[in-house]
């Protein structure tokens, strides 16, 4: 297996993507994942992201990732959250998302409850 560092985490992610393409049962994927996972976790340029991802509380980050999926800004959960400024307070961490918002989001995304609960 070759060498860490930048050039080759993209090349491998690369590689990775084609294999899933094209070869999904080959066991180079799960060697090449497991590599790109500690690359992930160790590469002192990333350890800022780590930290941020880490902290986020998983209701957030979960409303992130949706956001992002649905191509959302806050000022789309006025029907579960409320107004744009409330949702940019809670995606800030200075506010939290409440069991009311968790059950109108669930709805919405037809994702069960949990998945917005902390």
């Amino acid at each position: 297996m070759r060498g860490g560092g930048k050039m080759t985490y993209r090349e491998d992610i690369r590689l990775v993507e084609y294999l899933i393409e094209h070869e999904p049962d080959s066991p180079l994927i799960d060697m090449l994942t497991a590599k790109i996972d500690r690359y992930e976790d160790e590469a002192p340029e990333l350890a800022e992201f780590n930290a941020n991802i880490a902290s986020t509380p998983g209701g957030v980050a979960m409303l992130r990732v949706l956001m992002d999926q649905y191509h959302l800004a806050q000022g789309n959960f006025e029907n579960e959250i409320g107004k744009r400024s409330l949702v940019c307070r809670i995606l800030n961490g200075q506010r939290r998302l409440t069991l009311d918002h968790a059950r109108a989001l669930a709805r919405r995304f037809n994702l069960p409850v949990s998945a917005f609960i902390d």
